[in-house]
């Protein structure tokens, strides 16, 4: 290992629970022979952000720099990276470390996140027991295998959201095998939903967007959607129950719907969710078996799909709905986020 050209970084950490970051610095790890140093110059703000911060989720390790959708130039890289050079744009998304052996179980059927040795980007720790810190700051070093080369066709400001929410909605459709023809729903339409309607459009599947806000039908249908459903006109939900082969749970649904949920899908739907639902869900075996229907769910993306979201964004002209943010205004965008009022995901800009 060897030192960077940065010998201390920079950023804005959570110093104990609450909406707040002020700013704040660390000796990163030195750089390891398989490791890059990357100059960030855009970090995208998500919910999973907000939840550690704030320690609504157990166990963040204070002082936290957060932020994992990182967008930035490489500015040194270790001795055995050889698909990297100095200069290179590339995304980080929401993990930094994986084994990625064939002999690991996760690792070998592209579900990294699920690698024992698995290190996230922030509020996580490596196994020499330093601590990973995030995007919120002007630099960050991490496994090579973990930075994405940004395909030139891609607006960076815009790259950051496909980092982790176009990911993290993108990789069930590709294990599920979304397809042509296949009729799924989108329920929530926000950071996560307004690009799962996009991927599944472009996959070629009849998108059904679900929301409780009648005034995003125009946007939904210009995204992808070939059928909007304001969930608040019963009518409309009527009209699709027993419909959808996929349904794509984006929002933080109460858990006592998804019996609901269920009566929207055909025999052998399944439920996927990509937020956590609020509450137990408390079904009885019973409606399993009668809807034939399945609930699962999706972490984030390993490396392979995260490549080929990247890959798939630039062919298909996918991009988030952003808001923009210079990074010494972080709290002032956290608080929009967390009002709800984003549209649709805020990225921060470096203004060093």
């Amino acid at each position: 290992m060897v030192e960077g050209k940065i010998n201390e970084i920079h950023g804005w950490a959570a110093m104990k629970p609450g909406l707040k970051v002020e700013p704040w610095s660390y000796k990163p790890r030195p750089l390891g022979e398989h490791d890059v140093e990357i100059k960030i110059e855009y970090s995208g703000i998500c919910g999973s952000d907000l939840h550690t911060i704030k320690e609504e989720w157990s166990g963040t390790m204070y002082p936290a720099i957060v932020g994992h959708e990182i967008v930035g130039k490489v500015i040194t890289k270790g001795e055995k990276v050889t698909h990297l050079k100095e200069g290179d744009l590339v995304g980080v998304g929401a993990q930094v470390y994986g084994c990625l052996e064939s002999s690991c179980k996760a690792c070998s059927r592209d579900l990294d996140p699920h690698c024992p040795d698995s290190v996230f980007t922030y509020n996580s720790k490596y196994a020499d027991g330093a601590q990973a810190h995030g995007g919120y700051a002007d630099a960050v070093r991490v496994d090579a295998s973990y930075a994405f080369k940004i395909p030139e066709t891609i607006d960076p400001v815009y790259a950051p959201p496909l980092m982790c929410a176009g990911a993290t909605v993108f990789a069930p459709m590709l294990r599920k095998g979304v397809k042509k023809g296949d009729r799924v729903g989108v329920i929530g339409i926000g950071g996560l939903g307004h690009l799962a309607i996009q991927y599944a459009s472009a996959l070629g599947a009849e998108v059904v967007a679900f929301s409780h806000s009648p005034n995003k039908r125009d946007q939904c249908i210009e995204l992808g959607a070939t059928t909007f459903v304001n969930t608040a006109n019963q009518e409309e939900v009527d009209a699709i129950r027993g419909t959808l082969q996929y349904l794509f749970v984006t929002s933080n649904s109460n858990a006592s719907e998804y019996k609901k949920l269920i009566s929207w899908m055909h025999f052998e739907g399944q439920i996927i969710l990509l937020a956590l639902p609020e509450g137990d869900m408390n079904m009885s075996p019973v409606e399993f078996v009668i809807s034939e229907v399945a609930i699962t769910g999706s972490l984030i993306a390993g490396v392979n799909v995260l490549k080929k979201t990247l890959e798939f964004s630039a062919k298909h002209n996918i991009l988030p709905i952003i808001e923009k943010f210079p990074m010494s205004r972080v709290n002032e965008a956290l608080e929009r986020v967390d009002s709800g009022k984003a549209r649709y995901r805020v990225v921060l800009i470096n203004d060093e």
